[in-house]
């Protein structure tokens, strides 16, 4: 935790609305080391308790809002007011460019009106089959590994690998060009000096100051733009789109204005979808696997929901809504350890949140980790509970109390196939296979643009019929 300076309520300067501390860092090389080992401890602990929190580091406020209504009436009263924040855009930037993640004012827009329709129910389900075999091949992996007995190893490069192979197996089908093993390792030397850029950004340093990966995370983009842009010319070449998400992209048009994605934006978006969905994927299932392990009761309901379908999912698509407390378990899963755990924005003209009034140009915050734990919202925040997903019990909660895909015009494009995704991979890996923890503490949560366990999830994988 940052040391704070000086500490007072912001009722004595703003309405009670806005009630938090103001923390003001004392030494720049402390902070330093503390956003780089993992921006949520740099948090103020009010904003676990408080409506908002408004801190300032080295001269720069932000202002962290842990209040449902409060965030609604940012994301979605006021979206127009807010841009993507400028180190977040400095981290991820060189890699995916401007695209639906990166973008921001009219050609954000444009670009998200264009994709929306390959994100329909209908066509996700047109999926499932792809995405079940794709899980029955790493099922496959590691039903071998465990007849071979093999030792305790992190089970996220593996849930990496799947998600990836159905980012192919649904995005870019028939490709086989599109290797994963390369690819996968770019993304992740991209990812792990992202926290450098951040870090230097706060600190104002240029964005050509040297850092520790830089080179390497430098030929990470290059490498990741470059296959990306093979890819959409190998499949231009065939000389006809097909049906799958790459496909669709190609034949997507803006309903306002009738036009295609510039060549630019198709890479970009391409890119975005593979390195943002199979990331953030994997994560949600390697955190709820971990968490399960521990709940033998949570696994047995599981098990037995999963055993009550009527058939196969890659047979009956529809089989995935019949997973209603499975649903729960991965939602109560991605509360505690949200893939995407905090929401950046920067005001582009003053923002209003209750009585309060927040300047252009300041920073605003929506620290999804810390909203998920937020002692005002939930009854023993830090326990997992699936219960709490109960349809009747979560149709009565506040929709902005929960935002693992954020909220708003911004929400992820990608929710439902996430979220189908980690369904049909759950129900395919359980029943064959349990997933045995080889520390009993659950791994520190890591703040690397995603949500990543520090020291990976390590599990030894033992098949059903053995014991």
């Amino acid at each position: 935790m940052a040391s704070a300076s000086t500490t007072f309520r912001l009722c004595d300067q703003r309405p009670s609305s806005l009630k938090g501390t103001l923390a003001e860092a004392l030494t720049v090389p402390p902070l330093l080391a503390t956003m780089l080992r993992s921006m949520i401890e740099a948090w103020p602990e009010e904003v676990y308790a408080q409506p908002a929190v408004a801190t300032r580091f080295l001269g720069r406020r932000t202002t962290f809002v842990c209040e449902p209504q409060l965030i609604r009436s940012l994301l979605v009263d006021q979206s127009d007011a807010l841009e993507r924040e400028t180190f977040m855009l400095r981290a991820l930037a060189p890699a995916l460019g401007r695209g639906i993640l990166t973008a921001d004012g009219a050609f954000w827009r444009g670009q998200r009106r264009t994709a929306a329709p390959m994100f329909r129910p209908d066509r996700i389900r047109g999926f499932v089959p792809a995405i079940a075999a794709a899980a029955e091949a790493g099922r496959a992996r590691w039903q071998a590994a465990a007849k071979a007995d093999a030792p305790a190893a992190d089970i996220l490069p593996e849930l990496m690998r799947t998600a990836f192979e159905i980012i192919v197996a649904t995005m870019i089908s028939g490709d086989s060009e599109m290797q994963v093993g390369p690819f996968g390792r770019a993304i992740d030397d991209y990812l792990s000096q992202t926290q450098w850029k951040i870090a230097l950004a706060h600190l104002g340093a240029p964005e050509w100051m040297p850092h520790p990966g830089a080179r390497r995370g430098a030929a990470a983009a290059r490498f990741l733009r470059r296959e990306t842009a093979r890819t959409v010319a190998r499949r231009r070449a065939r000389g006809e789109p097909g049906r799958d998400l790459l496909g669709l992209l190609l034949e997507a048009r803006d309903p306002e204005t009738g036009l295609g994605l510039p060549e630019d934006a198709l890479i970009d978006n391409l890119l975005t979808f593979v390195a943002a969905g199979h990331e953030t994927t994997a994560l949600a299932l390697a955190w709820t696997l971990r968490l399960v392990a521990d709940r033998p009761e949570v696994e047995a309901r599981m098990l037995a929901e999963i055993a009550a379908l009527p058939a196969p999912l890659a047979e009956n698509p529809d089989g995935v809504e019949r997973l209603t407390y499975t649903r729960q378990v991965l939602m109560e899963s991605m509360r505690l350890y949200p893939p995407a755990p905090l929401i950046v924005r920067r005001a582009t003209a003053e923002v209003r949140l209750g009585e309060a009034r927040i300047p252009a140009g300041e920073s605003i915050h929506v620290p999804v980790y810390a909203l998920h734990r937020n002692r005002a919202l939930w009854d023993r925040p830090d326990a997992f509970d699936p219960d709490r997903f109960a349809p009747a019990i979560h149709a009565g909660r506040d929709r902005y109390a929960y935002l693992p895909f954020g909220a708003g015009p911004r929400v992820c494009i990608g929710m439902g196939l996430a979220l189908t995704e980690c369904l049909v991979v759950l129900a395919t890996l359980l029943p064959a296979l349990r997933f045995v923890p080889e520390r009993a503490e659950m791994p520190e949560a890591q703040f690397r643009v995603t949500l990543r366990p520090r020291g990976g999830i390590p599990m030894r994988v033992v098949a059903r019929h053995a014991g």
